[in-house]
Formats: C-alpha cells, sequence, structure tokens
C-alpha cells in the first residue's frame, strides 16, 4: 500500500519512531519556523537523556540535521536541563572519548556496603523465639565450654521452661558428639549437641515498660553485698525464687535482664539457692566471668557457710553427714530429696559438716553448715536425716508434737551466711557475709543469739 505524500509544511524527514508525521495534523510551518523547532527539539531531547549519559552524542548514531549557527535561536534559560538528586559532577573528558548510551544495568551495579550481620545474641533470641518444628544441631561455642548440657539448653532457649529442660535431659533426648547426654556432662568447645524437636513457650509477658525495668534495676542494686566489673554478690531474700518455674513469675532471673549492659552483655546465674533460702547469691557479668566461677564451684575452690535454726540440739556438737540422695520424683525439678543407698538409680553423693554455734534449752539450736557438694535440698535433707529438722520447713520438718516457740515466724530458717571464692580474673579471694533476714534477726534477738561471736565451722576440713 502506497503511503499518502508527506505535507508540505510537516517536512517529510521521519521522528524517532521511524514513521513521518501525517500529514494535516498540524499549521503550515516555514522553514525557518522548523528550525526554531528543531532547536528547541534538541534541549529537549537533551533534558530526557539517562543520567548515565555525558551529553555527547555517540559517533555512529545518526545526527540531526543542524542549522546554521546564526539561524539557530540559543534555548532559553528554563529549556536547560534540570539536574536530578542524582546527578553528580562530571569531569570534562577529552574529545576523542567514545561515551557508551546505553543504560548500565543498576543489577550489575556495584552493590552498597552491607550492613553488620546479626549478633549471636540477637541470633539466638531470635531462634528462641521461633517455635523449633524439628531436630536442630547446635555447637558448642568456646566461651561455653565448661556449661552443663541442662544449663546449656537453657541459654540456648529461654522461653523453654527448666523442668522441661531437666526432662528432656533425662530422658536422653539429647545427644553430645552423638552420645547420650547426663544433666551434669560437662560440654566441651566445639561439641555438636543434637536438639530433638521442641514446642516453645510463645511469649505471654507484655513488653515490660522503662519505668519497670528501672524499678527492677533499683531493687536489684539494693540487694548488691559486693560489686565489680566481673561479678556481684546479692543478698537474695527470703520468697525470692532465683529461677523460673510452674506459676513463678517473679525471680532473679529474669529481674536481671534489667542490668543488660549497653554491649548486650547479661548478668547470667553461676549456682542457685532455694526459693526460701536467703543470703548470698553470686552472679557473673560477663560470659567468661561465669564459666571461670563455675569451675571454681565444681572444683570445690569455693567455700560455703550456712546458719540455720534447727529443732532440737544434736549430742555431737561438731560432726559430718554423709549420705547419698535421690528425689522421690525424678521428674519433679522441686521434689523432696531422700536418702537413699550407694548404687541406687538417680543417686548422688552428699557431704555436709556441720557445728552447733548456740543452744535454747534442748528446744533449739544454731547449726554452722559446710556443704561439700551441692545437691538439691542438701542441708535441709541432711538437717531431718540426723533428728534435726530446719525451722519452718515445709517438706522436711517431721518432729512429731512439736510446737513453734511463740514469737518464731513459721518460715524457713535457713541463710547462705558467707562465700569465700576466687576472683574469676585475679584469682584473689573474695569475701562476702550476708545479714540475718528479718524473720532470723527476729528469732535470734528472742533467743538470745549474738550473730557476732565465732564461728566454729571455718576451720572444718574441706573434703
Amino acid at each position: 500500500m502506497k503511503g499518502r505524500p508527506p505535507h508540505r509544511g510537516s517536512g517529510a524527514k521521519r521522528g524517532p519512531s521511524g514513521f513521518a508525521p501525517r500529514a494535516g495534523t498540524g499549521p503550515r510551518t516555514s522553514a525557518k519556523d522548523a528550525a526554531q523547532r528543531a532547536a528547541r527539539n534538541r534541549g529537549e531531547d537533551a533534558a530526557e537523556r539517562s543520567p548515565w549519559d555525558d551529553g555527547a552524542a555517540s559517533e555512529s548514531a545518526p545526527r540531526p540535521n543542524r542549522v546554521p549557527e546564526a539561524a539557530a535561536p540559543k534555548p532559553d534559560a528554563p529549556r536547560a536541563r534540570a539536574k536530578s538528586p542524582s546527578d553528580k559532577p562530571r569531569a570534562a573528558k577529552p574529545s576523542f572519548a567514545k561515551p557508551s548510551l546505553t543504560k548500565p544495568d543498576p543489577a550489575k551495579a556495584p552493590p552498597a556496603e552491607a550492613p553488620a550481620g546479626p549478633t549471636r545474641r540477637e541470633q539466638r533470641a531470635a531462634a528462641s523465639a521461633t517455635l523449633a518444628s524439628g531436630v536442630q544441631t547446635l555447637t558448642v561455642d568456646p566461651d561455653e565450654a565448661g556449661m552443663r548440657i541442662d544449663r546449656f539448653l537453657g541459654a540456648r532457649f529461654p522461653q523453654l521452661p527448666f523442668t522441661r529442660v531437666q526432662s528432656i535431659v533425662r530422658k536422653g533426648e539429647l545427644r553430645v558428639d552423638g552420645k547420650r547426654a547426663k544433666p551434669n556432662d560437662r560440654l566441651e568447645p566445639g561439641s555438636s549437641v543434637r536438639v530433638p524437636p521442641l514446642k516453645l513457650d510463645q511469649p505471654t509477658e507484655r513488653p515490660r515498660s522503662a519505668a519497670k525495668i528501672d524499678g527492677d534495676a533499683e531493687f536489684l542494686r539494693s540487694l548488691i553485698l559486693y560489686e565489680d566489673a566481673d561479678m556481684m554478690i546479692l543478698n537474695k531474700p527470703f520468697g525470692l525464687a532465683v529461677q523460673g518455674g510452674s506459676g513463678t513469675v517473679r525471680h532473679v532471673d529474669g529481674l536481671l535482664e534489667a542490668l543488660t549492659g549497653p554491649d548486650g552483655q547479661r548478668p547470667r546465674l553461676v549456682h542457685r539457692l532455694d526459693k526460701d533460702t536467703a543470703g548470698c547469691l553470686i552472679v557473673a557479668k560477663t560470659r567468661l566471668a561465669a564459666s571461670t566461677l563455675a569451675k571454681s564451684f565444681r572444683s570445690r575452690a569455693a567455700r560455703k557457710i550456712y546458719w540455720a535454726l534447727v529443732a532440737g540440739v544434736p549430742r555431737t556438737r561438731q560432726g559430718r553427714v554423709s549420705t547419698y540422695l535421690v528425689k522421690d520424683e525424678p521428674t519433679d525439678a522441686d521434689a523432696r530429696m531422700r536418702v537413699a543407698k550407694h548404687g541406687d538409680d538417680g543417686a548422688s553423693h552428699a557431704l555436709t559438716y556441720y557445728a552447733t554455734v548456740d543452744q535454747a534449752a534442748q528446744k533449739l539450736a544454731w547449726l554452722s553448715l559446710k556443704p561439700v557438694t551441692g545437691r538439691t535440698h542438701q542441708l535441709r535433707a541432711h538437717a531431718a536425716h540426723i533428728g534435726h529438722p530446719i525451722v519452718g520447713d515445709p517438706k522436711y520438718f517431721d518432729v512429731e508434737n512439736w510446737e513453734l516457740p511463740g514469737g518464731i515466724q513459721n518460715r524457713l530458717h535457713l541463710l547462705a551466711r558467707r562465700i569465700v571464692i576466687p576472683h574469676p580474673r585475679t584469682g584473689q579471694p573474695v569475701d562476702v557475709s550476708a545479714p540475718l533476714p528479718p524473720h532470723m534477726a527476729q528469732s535470734w534477738n528472742l533467743l538470745g543469739f549474738d550473730a557476732a561471736r565465732y564461728d566454729p565451722i571455718v576451720e572444718a576440713p574441706e573434703a
């Protein structure tokens, strides 16, 4: 099909699209008008160029018809190319340079500097906030060396109840380097820990307010007996749990979140005390300090002295209690301990030294206790085993027809009185004593006991 001849006034040259404009679509123009329009178009083309172009035409590209310089009017200022925010000043290029008119592929552009990846603490927090749906294999980090397998699992999955952690380990569901793990097994750096599918509790607590965090931090600071850059020793009050459990909302481990430093380091528990036991509780400020202090407890380099008010007076003023202890209910983390025989399933050796400091007739005695081992409820079970249970003990006090003396509260009279432990960095001994809690101070006053008198258990043998 033959095309319609172009209109004389429209210009016969084809545009960039390859098609000539249709005739009759615009007013007739003279050659001078056409020249002016071409000059203006050149200014518009420049405004539409890509920011990657330098404004020079390629030698191989067809050049538009140009009008003589004298005939071409200079473009007005408003038609100058508008600068975009992405424009950068360009250095002048030699006249022989042949720039490319092709836009670079953004996918091939140099990548921007990647932000730093999440820290290990952030990765663990994200992992613990997600339900684990399958078997996982964890690698023990160097700063986790020496941790008990149950503590390791609890640290990696903070939302997992500690009773559930102990149940998983007790049932043999954990494997360390392919072998079945026991609760008190210690981990070596680089070990592979196989974890079964876990169903983690989704967080139900609302985010704590700044006032709540400040209040928790202030409360903990009021308990500090000793503090430096590596550790602190708290005077844990009666009735405050050390770790969470079934129905336990407020506990030391949770309160320590309020003392998290700017670097993300969170104070860590090194050992435990029963909920109703008051006194010295060591907390490490760094993971390295926690590992070192835990080794001091395992090697029995830490010396602990407890005070207790017991029923009756031991015939032997100073003595030694050596038994095997086992839980009545293995699946219950806070179950009652009972004396067992050597070789019984789950039985562990427990050793305690004791000394009678003072007495009230034959009714009550002030005992100083020095545990060599650190079994659950060890002192409470041993005191009951020798026939002198601790006053106010709801689990082990079983003396028939015994009446609580007037003025003495029915609360557990057991205090973690003193602890001496090598400093995790310097190795120098840190020696700290805790005062009597209010209910024990009241009993001491009623019975006429002098808390400042010499403690004979200090010189007891280590093992």
